[in-house]
């Protein structure tokens, strides 16, 4: 990963053909742009591409959960189950639209635990967001069967795994929704850019009048300006050139996942030597879009040794649990209640009372597995001189 190291002639020709028309808006204008509507194609046919019947584009990933929540009618009052690794998005979203995020523990898979999950229910859970981290399965059946037993929703957070699968179904199609993203550093890439995908119709439309200030873009005489307005919305439109990056690199999804899956293999091969190294489970191998390799140490000590020999030989992995970006613990803004709302909201109501407090120790299963994880991004592009330098990295970390 990313999509950026394939950028090629296609996604110039792509663009070209928005730039010709002179037409960046994705609505309207329709005798001008000479019927090229990029970001509608790119929303059909990554709908397809995922097996869903509608794709909603957006413009990131973290407006795709907003806009899927918005439409799905979650707000205050409402509690949204999600989990202590994911990128701050995630819970960003939930917190945008008013409800609190309450976070489980990860198994190995790196992704929610079905068990604990079952626990953080209460009468004022409204959603559960799964999150497939890092290219590869959450236990999506078994969240969707403690799901359905308590009549909640799910939303797939694919973020980070456009073409990975589970039993050659995609990711993002076994939930109400699913929610993508194509930012500088994903799969695929629009530069920024995001995408929601769902088999149902009414939240499609809720989610394509949101996006667009609540237009229901019915075909009127008064062109745009004269739709009519079911309810309020906000501005998440995705334009034609984002969507024309779309459509050329969803042609090389298929391609860049192979190329991640030869690379990873190799990393992995060479990573295997190493005393006392497992790695992360994988539900199904053949359905990883392998853009990381997750690898564990006996413990965080052993971890902490192996990186630095990594790092001192030009291939440091790595270690989430000390990241800031991805894990519960280092999240220090939620943890201290930060926000620039004079009122302290979210994390206060009206009168400065307290509505939800975080504690960073709470999810212990969830540290002693990201204290002993070290990982390495997957490139589509791996020259043999870098796999030379990280296999020789790893070999030296065999006596560690």
């Amino acid at each position: 990963m990313p999509g950026f190291e394939v950028f090629g002639a296609e996604e110039k020709k792509e663009i070209m053909e928005v730039l010709d028309t002179g037409v960046l808006f994705r609505y309207e204008f329709a005798e001008q742009r000479n019927n090229i509507f990029k970001v509608r194609e790119f929303e059909e046919k990554f709908a397809g591409y995922c097996g869903s019947g509608y794709g909603q584009a957006v413009t990131s990933g973290t407006a795709a959960l907003k806009v899927a929540m918005a439409a799905l009618g979650i707000g205050p009052g409402d509690e949204v189950i999600t989990q202590g690794f994911t990128f701050v998005a995630t819970w960003e979203a939930i917190f945008d639209v008013g409800a609190v995020p309450v976070f489980t523990e990860v198994d190995e898979t790196l992704n929610m635990d079905p068990a604990d999950l079952e626990k953080k229910i209460t009468k004022k859970t409204k959603l559960i967001i799964p999150v497939h981290m890092l290219g590869a399965q959450a236990r999506i059946k078994e969240i969707l069967a403690v799901a359905d037993r308590h009549s909640i929703p799910v939303l797939e957070d694919t973020a980070q795994a456009p073409g990975a699968k589970l039993g050659g179904k995609a990711l993002g199609s076994f939930g109400v929704c699913g929610t993508f993203s194509f930012d500088a550093v994903k799969t695929i890439t629009t530069g920024e850019g995001g995408m929601v995908i769902t088999d149902d119709e009414h939240l499609w439309r809720r989610m394509s009048e949101y996006h667009d200030h609540g237009h229901d873009h019915v075909v009127n005489p008064g062109g745009r300006g004269g739709e009519g307005r079911d309810f309020i919305g906000f501005n998440y439109r995705m334009m034609e050139i984002q969507g024309a990056i779309g459509l050329a690199q969803l042609a090389k999804l298929d391609d860049i996942v192979a190329g991640q899956r030869r690379n990873k293999a190799a990393i992995k091969e060479a990573a295997a030597h190493i005393p006392g190294v497992t790695f992360r489970t994988i539900l199904d191998e053949q359905g990883d879009s392998a853009s990381f390799l997750g690898f564990f140490l006996p413990d965080a000590e052993a971890a902490a040794r192996v990186n630095a020999i990594l790092a001192d030989n030009g291939a440091g992995a790595i270690p989430f649990g000390s990241n800031t970006w991805h894990f519960y613990p280092k999240w220090e803004h939620l943890l201290n209640g930060s926000t620039l709302a004079r009122s302290g909201w979210p994390f206060q109501s009206g009168g400065g009372k307290r509505r939800v407090v975080y504690d960073a120790d709470v999810l212990p299963q969830s540290a002693a597995i990201m204290d002993r994880l070290l990982v390495y991004p997957v490139p589509v592009n791996l020259t043999e001189e870098r796999l030379r330098q990280i296999t020789a990295a790893l070999n030296r970390a065999v006596n560690y």
